[in-house]
Parts: C-alpha cells; structure tokens; sequence
C-alpha cells in the first residue's frame, strides 16, 4: 500500500495539508506565497533557444507553453498571469494554466516572479540576470533599475540595521515623479 494512500486512508480534516500530499506524490511543495527560485538561470536569446533547453531537460513543449515563452518575449517587461491569459487573442488560456506554466517555468530558471505593491505578482524573463525594480504604489508603474543604482540603499540598511537586501522579489514601493508631483500639487 502507498504511503499517500495510507494517508488518505487516514484523512481526517486537519489531519493532512495539501502541501504533505503533494510530497508524496514527489511535487515540489511551494512554501508560502513569498517563494522565489533560487536555482540558476538560464542565459537565452530568443524564445526557440528556452524551449529548446526544456526539451532538452525532457519537459514536454505543449502549445500553451510555447504561447507563454512567445508572449514573454513578445512583451519583453515584467506582465501578471491575468495580462498573459488575456494578451492571447489566438487561443485564449485559462489562468491556471497559465499559473502552471510559470511555476515550471521558473523552477527552470526562464522566468522570476516579484510582486509589485497590491497588485498581482509580476513575471519577467531573467535572460541575462536578476533585475531590480521600483514600483509606484498608486498607479502601479514599474521600473526596471541596474541592481548598482540600488548599492547605496543596500549599503545604508546593512550599516545601520546589520540586514543583506534585495529589490528582486519586493522591490521598492513608493510614489513614481508623476504620482508624487500630482499628490503635491493637490497638497497645495
């Protein structure tokens, strides 16, 4: 008798979380919402090449997929699961699978997730490395930063407060010039 039958034979609620079954079924269980990969990446120029590397590591090349890794590369700035689902005029796709595609996608080493103020979590191809972001917390711009840009900030929080940072999972939040000179010149 397997193991996950065992437990479902045992199931009562509370007793087993979702997260254990998945283990044993040999998934990766995702601990939390703050995930992020840290396995490497994968250095691409076109969306042929991604898809190539997952054949290559025996991952199926399913139509959804392809159309994920295209529009990606399409749209070339950091996009929500909602804006992939819907920027697919030539064969819609569900949201969960679209979420599914990303979540192998980035287990990959082809794309990184952040999340950008209350907005839903943002997907960027990561190509030639880890990028950096600063996003307006009223009208939801993003800006992509170089990580040195950033080495001040990083520099200050490790002097005074003894913490390493990193603006590739949170960046920073604030008001963009726009938003800000519009909130000061209702302040006035």
């Amino acid at each position: 008798m397997s193991v996950a039958y065992q437990l479902m034979g045992d199931f009562r609620p509370g007793l087993i979380r979702v997260s254990d079954l998945l283990a044993v079924a040999g998934k990766r269980s995702r601990p939390g919402l703050t995930f992020q990969s840290t396995g490497p990446t994968l250095q691409f120029e076109s969306a042929d090449a991604v898809l190539r590397t997952l054949r290559d590591r025996g991952l199926r090349i399913s139509t959804a997929r392809r159309m994920i890794v295209d529009y990606l590369f399409e749209t070339g700035a950091p996009v929500s699961a909602q804006q992939i689902a819907g920027g697919l005029e030539r064969t819609p796709l569900d949201l969960a699978s679209v979420y599914r595609n990303l979540e192998t996608l980035e287990e990959h080493g082809v794309v990184r997730h952040f999340h950008a103020g209350h907005g839903p979590g943002r997907y960027v191809l990561v190509g030639d490395g880890e990028r950096e972001y600063l996003a307006c917390d009223r009208c939801g711009a993003i800006e992509e930063v170089d990580r040195s840009e950033l080495n001040p900030v990083r520099d200050r929080v490790q002097d005074q407060f003894g913490y390493e940072v990193g603006f590739t999972h949170f960046p920073m939040v604030g008001l963009c010039p726009r938003c800000a000179a519009r909130r000061e010149g209702t302040s006035s």
